[in-house]
């Protein structure tokens, strides 16, 4: 029997260690994205977060869409705000030239990524001729331009690209070698896959914190799109709890926060003190999960 006076999640929120939130929004497309995208960031934001990003399109197809939210978000919300940035089919030239402009701007944190090739995850990633080779190369280079907060990727069911996992946790030694402060992985919903990722990357001599990406399922059908695309796994038992409720939104609804909340109060008990929430510029499962935590807006 588990003892609550050893569960990190029984205990009251001045009992637990500080936790640090984040959370990933995209750039809105249309009128009603964007509203919906401000409403859910001005609900977020009293959660004092470290950051909350915003993503970075394929070869920069968002750029001024995500300068303008980045921008916006601190200056409406006093929220630090985290711009993506990638080095997909960019000269290192046009990359820099982004960075010097999130400089000017004030944004104080980046997201750096290598950024998949155009032809989807999984196919081979062709530098360009005259840009930055991976991500270390390109947190070296926005090390060089200023004095950034950088964030990295990590691969808890290790990187599709990767030969084996000494050469994924090598991947991401360089990349906090370059000057990333953190890493944050890709969703995963095996916490098991987490741990064993954390395991591997301290024994490699990795101090750097590892934050849990939490994907919240706001569409069972959406997120498996997701997965599979990013070389995410989805674990049998959690196919099974959504399986038939592709119509009855109010159960899947009640499923989604039942599963993301057995996640994150899992992780809080293994030790977990940092989360990163990928949104999906929603906030209702968000709010839910960061009350879970023990921080209220």
């Amino acid at each position: 029997m588990l003892d609550d006076n050893l569960r990190a999640s029984r205990k009251t929120a001045d009992q637990r260690p500080p936790l640090q939130l984040s959370f990933e929004f995209f750039p809105p497309k249309t009128d009603a994205m964007e509203d919906r995208f401000w409403e859910s960031i001005h609900k977020l934001a009293p959660l004092q977060p470290r950051f909350v990003s915003v993503t970075y399109g394929a070869g920069g197809s968002t750029r001024e869409r995500t300068l303008r939210m980045v921008r916006r978000i601190t200056a409406d919300t006093g929220v630090a705000a985290a711009a993506h940035l990638t080095c997909v089919g960019a000269s290192r030239d046009e990359v820099d030239e982004v960075v010097r402009g999130y400089r000017e701007a004030g944004v104080k944190s980046i997201v750096a990524l290598r950024g998949d090739p155009p032809e989807g995850v999984g196919q081979p990633f062709t530098p360009h001729p005259d840009g930055y080779r991976n991500a270390a190369d390109l947190v070296a280079g926005i090390r060089g331009i200023g004095d950034f907060d950088i964030s990295v990727a990590a691969y808890p069911e290790k990187h599709p690209q990767s030969v084996d996992w000494d050469a994924d946790i090598d991947n991401l030694k360089r990349k906090l070698d370059a000057g990333a402060s953190r890493a944050i992985t890709q969703m995963f919903f095996r916490n098991a896959d987490y741990l064993r990722y954390l395991e591997r990357a301290r024994k490699a001599g990795i101090t750097a914190p590892i934050v849990p990406g939490i994907q919240p399922i706001h569409s069972f059908r959406q997120i498996s799109g997701f997965a599979a695309r990013c070389g995410a796994s989805i674990p049998d038992w959690m196919a099974e709890r959504f399986a038939g409720l592709e119509d009855d939104p109010e159960t899947h609804a009640l499923v989604a926060a039942a599963v993301a909340a057995e996640q994150v109060t899992e992780l809080l008990d293994e030790g977990v003190t940092e989360f990163h929430f990928y949104t999906l510029n929603r906030s209702n499962l968000v709010l839910a999960l960061a009350r879970l935590l023990g921080r209220r807006s």
